[in-house]
């Protein structure tokens, strides 16, 4: 585990989210099951595997020497969670986590929670496609996709968008993405609909057309969505739903499926769609397979 603990020692006390130490890209051997993120104040350490507590001790000392160093009249804050098969566990390792947990990334806030579930609120590996749609919102009509906490949405009205449509079968999760509007002073430009998005397309068509759309779905989510059966159902929309030259962002984050997954279903469904780039990811990110991390396609409609 030295290579995590050489990215403890040459971290940095900034006021922005982000992954420090991403073993999972396979580029640190005997480091994948690591990584480690930076949600001011908090640390979250997780590992995919079990481990002893001298590793733990390891990382504990790690982290207060470089602690010690950086911010040396505050407490050190560090969560550790265990995504081990059979063994998900999440722990309170030292000092504590703020009650109301708002974290920044660019000049947008956004509310976390580390201490509970496997998502913490903000999907770190994203940074790249929120900064691409805020650049390309301006009076645009969006529609967010699986939008989760709407962090796709805070920058898109940040960007200048005319509105924003956001769509996800979790009350709970819209619940947090209108208290990140709220964070943020956004106008009030955004619709958040708690919906089955495969039995709300009538509703979505009729606040379209849309100049530019965002696909984000988990990969694999019993009753929800799975990517191999269910990616084309929503390609087949795009084209009733986009503006002429609108353009599409889709995500896919499945280690088992490439980038020509995407394109194959594309050509199927959508032949129309004209295939633009795929955004790269925030190099901290980067993978030995670039195929097996997070896959970001941008489309633009004929």
């Amino acid at each position: 585990m030295q290579a995590l603990l050489n990215a403890i020692a040459q971290s940095h006390n900034t006021p922005h989210a982000q992954r420090v130490f991403h073993g999972r890209g396979g580029l640190f051997p005997d480091c994948e099951q690591w990584t480690l993120d930076w949600f001011a104040p908090v640390w979250v350490l997780t590992s995919f595997k079990a481990v002893s507590d001298h590793e733990l001790a390891c990382c504990h000392d790690a982290l207060a020497q470089r602690w010690q160093t950086l911010a040396p009249d505050q407490p050190l804050n560090w969560v550790f969670q265990c995504r081990a098969t059979g063994q998900a566990e999440t722990r309170l390792m030292s000092g504590s986590v703020p009650e109301t947990h708002v974290v920044t990334e660019q000049d947008a806030q956004y509310l976390v929670h580390v201490m509970r579930g496997q998502n913490h609120g903000l999907f770190l590996d994203m940074a790249k496609g929120r900064e691409w749609l805020k650049n390309h919102a301006k009076h645009e009509n969006i529609l967010n996709l699986f939008a989760y906490t709407c962090a796709f949405s805070v920058v898109a009205l940040q960007g200048g968008a005319a509105q924003v449509v956001n769509v996800d079968m979790s009350q709970a999760a819209l619940s947090v993405g209108q208290q990140n509007h709220r964070l943020n002073n956004l106008p009030a430009k955004a619709r958040f609909l708690g919906h089955d998005i495969f039995k709300t397309w009538g509703k979505i068509k009729k606040m379209g057309p849309y100049g530019v759309i965002v696909i984000d779905p988990p990969s694999y989510q019993k009753g929800s969505f799975i990517a191999t059966k269910d990616y084309v159902k929503l390609i087949r929309r795009l084209p009733e739903l986009l503006e002429p030259q609108g353009h599409v962002l889709l995500c896919l984050n499945a280690p088992e499926l490439d980038t020509q997954f995407l394109h194959s279903q594309v050509a199927q469904a959508a032949p129309n769609l004209r295939f633009v780039e795929r955004l790269d990811n925030p190099e901290v990110f980067a993978d030995i397979d670039p195929e097996k991390s997070l896959k970001v396609l941008h489309y633009q409609n004929a």
